[in-house]
């Protein structure tokens, strides 16, 4: 009686059932998040992802990673964005979309002038769930860009 030795194909199959779920996961999350991305028109130097960012124009989206990204359009560079939270949009959702800013002062580098820093904490895509990306810990007020649906 000849034996088989079944050891290889039991480990390519064990390969697909543990690969295939994560890459059709991945193509869902990127298909979701293709849909959603926005132009927004920044008239101020801003903070985000520790860098500081030019007034601008800028595309907020998706990458094919599903990472949230912003885009400085007249340039082209891009800055990958750290999701810290998912936010649930309010009953009645804003129909564009929008930025949201923590306006917040500082006395560096002179120390002897005041001045205003803006940081991104929010991105809301077309009413949708927002994406939390920074955490004030600080008093501050906060300031609002709309922009429009990218196509």
């Amino acid at each position: 009686m000849r034996k088989v030795n079944l050891a290889a194909p039991l480990l390519i199959m064990a390969a697909i059932m543990i690969v295939l779920p994560v890459i059709m996961a991945a193509e869902t999350q990127a298909g979701q998040a293709s849909g959603q991305a926005a132009l927004f028109k920044v008239p101020f130097e801003f903070r985000a992802a520790g860098k500081k960012i030019p007034a601008g124009e800028y595309w907020f989206g998706f990458n094919q990673a599903g990472k949230l990204i912003l885009r400085q359009t007249a340039t082209g560079k891009e800055l990958e964005l750290q999701v810290l939270e998912k936010l649930t949009p309010p009953e009645q959702p804003a129909a564009e979309p929008r930025l949201v800013f923590d306006e917040v002062g500082d006395f560096a580098p002179s120390y002897t002038e005041y001045f205003t820093v803006y940081v991104l904490s929010e991105i809301w895509l077309s009413g949708q769930d927002g994406f939390l990306i920074h955490v004030t810990k600080s008093q501050h007020k906060e300031k609002t860009v709309n922009g429009t649906a990218a196509k």
